[in-house]
Parts: structure tokens; sequence; C-alpha cells
């Protein structure tokens, strides 16, 4: 058993990046799409993107569409964005808890496996 969940910062800004679209995608046996959200008013998916009954251990990828987000914001300059999709590659262990934020501006990110 075991779970995966993140969310997003809008380190420009100092507040959560609500509205960005998350994907994760496992890559045993291919890419393929196993878990779609977009984040709420506190950056954050509503549902875990795996939980006990999705979890399985393997490598994955989660995609978080960070360019249309910084596109409408008036704070980037560039176009398009400098950032256009982030995409995190991870490992997950059998029975373990996985939580990755991701800190993000229109120029840089940041993440780190967290609590």
């Amino acid at each position: 058993m075991g779970r995966l969940t993140t969310h997003v910062l809008d380190t420009a800004r100092g507040r959560p990046g609500s509205g960005i679209q998350v994907k994760l995608f496992s890559l045993d046996g291919g890419r393929h799409l196993v878990a779609n959200a977009v984040t709420n008013a506190d950056g954050r998916t509503d549902l875990p993107l795996l939980n006990d009954e999705t979890f399985r251990a393997g490598i994955y990828e989660l995609e978080f569409g960070i360019g249309s987000f910084f596109a409408g914001s008036g704070m980037e300059q560039g176009d398009p964005p400098f950032l256009g999709d982030v995409v995190i590659r991870c490992a997950l262990a059998p029975d373990q808890n996985y939580h990755v934020p991701l800190l993000v501006s229109p120029w840089s990110y940041a993440t780190y496996r967290g609590s």
C-alpha cells in the first residue's frame, strides 16, 4: 500500500499554483497515462494521484502544465513561455507514501520528496 500526492507553489508570486494541469504517466511497458488532475485553489490535487488501490511500484513521470499557467499571468515576457511542461521522473518503491512538491516561477523550478 502507498500513495502519491503533489502540490504546486508559485514562488514568483508567493501563492499556490492553482489551475495547473497535472498528468501522471507510468513508464513500465511504455509511457501511458494513469492519472490526470488539475490543482485546486490550494495548489493541490483534490485526490491522490495514486492511492492504496491504484499504487504500484515503478518508474513514473509527473507532467505539470507550467507554460499554460504562466502564459496568461502577465509575468512571462517571452513568447512562448520559457518553461513549457515540467516533467519529473521518479521511482516509487512498494509500500511507501510520496509527496512531490513543485516550486515554480516563470523561469525556474525545484522539487523534492516531501512528507
